[in-house]
Formats: structure tokens, C-alpha cells, sequence
């Protein structure tokens, strides 16, 4: 889920994944494994991701439910 929802959040703010992956200084084969879901980022990597695209690191995680519970809005505008 993480690999869809982050292709997702790329694409609805026009980044290709060589720039998202050169914003973040990290090789592009490394940025299509963790779309592909093949790899995972570490957890500062993730809070990057999520500050640049503008999502919560909750919704890349596909943690909708927990969000809910809290009484947070899942409607990630993409």
C-alpha cells in the first residue's frame, strides 16, 4: 500500500520520480523500489516524503483506520 500511495501523492503534485528522488538525495533505482514495494524508507526518509508531497506520513503508511479513530479527516486531497 505505501508504494501505490506514494506513486499517488508523486504524481498528483507533478513530480517525476527523478526529481522526488533528487530532492531527497537518494538514486532513483533506490525511489522506484519503494514505489514497487520492494524496499521501504527509513523513518526520516518517510517524514520527507510526506513533507514534501504534503500528506500525513499516517496516510502513506495506509494507517486510514487509525487516523478515523482519532477523529483526523482521511481525505487526502491528491
Amino acid at each position: 500500500m505505501f508504494g501505490k500511495r506514494l506513486r499517488a501523492a508523486r504524481m498528483a503534485r507533478k513530480y517525476t520520480q527523478q526529481r522526488l528522488a533528487d530532492t531527497v538525495n537518494i538514486a532513483l533505482r533506490t525511489y522506484q523500489h519503494y514505489e514497487q514495494g520492494e524496499r521501504f524508507p527509513s523513518f526520516a526518509l518517510l517524514v520527507q516524503f510526506a513533507d514534501i508531497l504534503n500528506v500525513p506520513t499516517d496516510w502513506l503508511l495506509g494507517r486510514d483506520e487509525y487516523l478515523e479513530s482519532l477523529g483526523v479527516s482521511v481525505d487526502v486531497s491528491l
